[in-house]
């Protein structure tokens, strides 16, 4: 970026502060957040100065992005976690009727064996959608289906033993 524009960059960013800190908090009620936000925004356009500069719309190209960062902020999982002093009590393993491993692996006999290979796969080996399917030699489509099946069965059949 040419010195022209770097003066006239933060000319237009030092006169608008406040204001982007402002809406940036009103939309997510958060100080701290609100600077996080504000810094992303303008780094954004920063990268985009020289090509937009003397648009008489820039103010709305920057709220624009600020939007959009903060909706990008409001879809990242750690946003839905809230923290609390207290942990919830989980109650004992008794409570839930906990299998041992040999009524698992007999639940696990009793599966199709696709099926029991997907769960396998998936949950004991820890492996993606994607490997799964690779190695099953199906769709990644089929790998979820028989996942969901057959942790469906493997509960309802639990939830039987252990009544």
């Amino acid at each position: 970026m040419k010195r022209a524009d770097e003066a006239a960059y933060r000319d237009y960013v030092v006169a608008r502060m406040d204001t982007m800190r402002r809406l940036a908090y009103l939309l997510c009620r958060d100080w701290h957040t609100a600077d996080d936000l504000v810094s992303v925004t303008i780094s954004k356009l920063y990268r985009h100065f020289p090509r937009v500069k003397d648009d008489e719309r820039l103010d709305g190209y920057v709220r624009r992005i600020l939007l959009r960062e903060w909706l990008d902020e409001r879809r990242r999982p750690w946003r839905r976690e809230t923290p609390t002093d207290v942990l919830p009590d989980l109650g004992s393993p008794v409570e839930y009727g906990v299998l041992d491993r040999a009524q698992l692996l007999d639940l696990l006999d009793g599966m199709p064996p696709r099926r029991r290979a997907a769960v396998v796969l998936r949950l004991y080996c820890d492996l993606s959608v994607e490997e799964t399917a690779e190695i099953l030699g199906c769709t990644t489509g089929t790998v979820k289906s028989q996942t969901a099946r057959g942790l469906y069965t493997l509960r309802a059949r639990a939830a039987e033993v252990t009544d």
